[in-house]
């Protein structure tokens, strides 16, 4: 998809993943902030909230990498 009224050419797609990383970028930073944060508090826990940290990690990249992959499947149009 081009939009030439605004001057940029090429594919908007990549434009609209980098706004879109946003929001997992932030929700990793959330999680492991808070992760250690709560590891300091009571580390006889530090398993179990390292082990629900990774799990929280892993949704967050799912929802990265689902959104990297969308410009593909639905393509450009032309």
């Amino acid at each position: 998809m081009s939009i030439l009224a605004a001057g940029v050419t090429g594919s908007v797609a990549s434009i609209g993943y980098g706004l879109a990383a946003i929001g997992p970028g932030v929700g990793v930073g959330l999680i492991f902030g808070n992760g250690v944060q709560a590891m300091a508090r009571q580390p006889e826990a530090a398993g179990l909230i390292r082990s629900n940290m990774f799990i929280g990690f892993a949704l967050t990249e799912a929802l990265a990498l689902i959104g990297i992959v969308m410009p593909f499947v639905y393509g450009t149009g032309k």
